[in-house]
């Protein structure tokens, strides 16, 4: 079974109900993966990054993704992301080259909220990353797994496609 490096960045995938603000907050130590992935018999390594909705991130916590990415041991790599900007991330790490298969995913519902959505993107891309032998940075979102430049969000209709 291949190594496997999940790198959390935040995201929707990651937030929770904040009682004294009344927002959805990201939680920053990825309890939400964590949860999903007690269950399961793998051989991965959690790190926790940036934790920031990807409406805030810019080309910097891309930079810091990237330089994340080098510096690991690991060739297979899920990154949990928020949805909104998936594929501008996806498109800087192809650009970045890092001869590494690499998943991005996240959710549009909160783990804390409606654990499915979440957990079955994250599965989805760890059966694919177990799957795949060649590099490159794809999408694993609502069922769809593809090279990243084939999986958008349609932003009117809620889903990706």
């Amino acid at each position: 079974m291949k190594k496997i490096l999940i790198i959390n960045t935040g995201g929707t995938f990651n937030k929770v109900y904040n009682p004294l603000t009344g927002n959805l907050d990201i939680e920053p130590n990825g309890n939400a993966i964590k949860s999903i992935a007690k269950h399961w018999l793998s051989n991965f390594k959690i790190i926790n990054i940036i934790g920031k909705d990807s409406l805030d991130m810019n080309d910097s916590d891309r930079d810091y993704i990237i330089e994340t990415i080098k510096k690991c041991n690991e060739k297979s790599i899920i990154v949990i992301h928020g949805t909104d900007t998936i594929d501008k991330t996806a498109q800087y790490l192809d650009q970045a080259q890092l001869n590494k298969e690499i998943i991005l995913t996240g959710a549009m519902v909160p783990y804390s909220i409606n654990p499915i959505e979440a957990t079955a993107n994250l599965a989805s891309a760890y059966g694919y990353i177990n799957s795949i032998n060649k590099n490159g940075v794809y999408i694993a979102m609502n069922g769809i797994i593809k090279d990243y430049r084939g999986v958008i969000k349609n932003k009117e209709k809620g889903y990706f496609e």
